[in-house]
């Protein structure tokens, strides 16, 4: 053997050796995804903080990748190792599977995504689901509280949407076809531009999210979902099962937030972000410290 061959047998022997037994994928660090909005980057930092403080296992963040279906893709192919997700989304959206009522939905998730090698934990304790806003002081005039009673009066009025909402299967196609809804116009766009596009009278009513902190800014009424017609979205992790066989900490610190974050509390980390222009880092780190997860310092 050469001297220039055993070079690189033995570069390569250290190379093997270094990587095995090591699972993640940068800087061996636990790799924590996010779509591209607040609460998804929030609550990736609420776990990976948790996961830092209690377990010592070093996180990095991989945020605003996308919209769902880039994230899941990533996390299918193991380039992220855990995120935050929808129990409504996961069952329908990427498995196309009927969801039943929140705890039968939770069941299916987990069951699903067992079989793609990842493991669902319990939900944060939060239902963020889809719903309709629009100026309160037009919705009184209207007598509107329902999506029934909008839908008498949807013609009139331009829709300002997320673009995952208008392509998604249980977003707005199914919405409109279970409500007979006939907007004038449907305007796609990301969603932090749906607050600032309703207030500038650029659109009439917007799909906003049950938690979202821009609600506690502007006077819009939040309809009811009176027929049903959503499904549970309730906010879970998602953990690589791989990951979870060689690191089982991470799953047992994940479930010490199970049931601990309700709509109210979700909603408020939000608007402070999104209202305030607090950092979400630090957004993060007063809720764990406020629910005594972590010490303050």
């Amino acid at each position: 053997m050469t001297k220039k061959t055993f070079i690189k047998c033995l570069a390569l022997l250290l190379l093997v050796t270094t990587l095995s037994g090591c699972i993640f994928k940068e800087e061996d660090a636990l790799i924590i995804g996010s779509r591209n909005n607040t609460e998804s980057i929030i609550l990736s930092n609420l776990m990976g903080q948790l996961i830092e403080e209690k377990t010592g296992i070093n996180v990095t963040y991989k945020e605003n990748l996308g919209g769902s279906n880039v994230v899941w893709t990533a996390m299918l192919n193991g380039k992220i190792d855990v995120i935050p997700d929808y129990t409504g989304t996961i069952v329908i959206n990427y498995y196309q599977e009927t969801t039943g009522n929140a705890d039968e939905t939770l069941a299916k998730t987990k069951e699903l995504v067992l079989a793609d090698d990842i493991t669902a934990l319990e939900s944060f304790g939060f239902n963020n689901t889809y719903t309709l806003a629009l100026d309160e002081a037009e919705a009184e005039s209207l007598g509107v509280t329902t999506f029934s009673d909008f839908a008498k009066v949807s013609d009139d009025f331009i829709l300002g949407a997320v673009f995952e909402f208008i392509d998604r299967p249980d977003g707005l196609p199914g919405f409109q076809k279970e409500y007979d809804l006939q907007f004038k116009d449907v305007k796609g766009m990301d969603h932090g531009i749906m607050y600032r596009s309703i207030n500038a009278k650029e659109v009439d009513v917007i799909n906003s999210y049950t938690t979202d902190g821009q609600l506690q800014m502007y006077n819009l009424r939040v309809l009811e979902d009176d027929k049903g017609y959503f499904p549970p979205y309730h906010a879970l992790p998602l953990v690589r099962t791989e990951v979870l066989e060689q690191y089982p900490e991470i799953g047992e610190v994940l479930l010490e937030l199970a049931g601990k974050i309700d709509e109210t509390a979700m909603q408020e980390m939000n608007a402070k972000v999104d209202n305030e222009g607090q950092m979400v880092e630090l957004v993060a780190k007063e809720f764990l410290q406020e629910a005594g997860f972590i010490s303050k310092e």
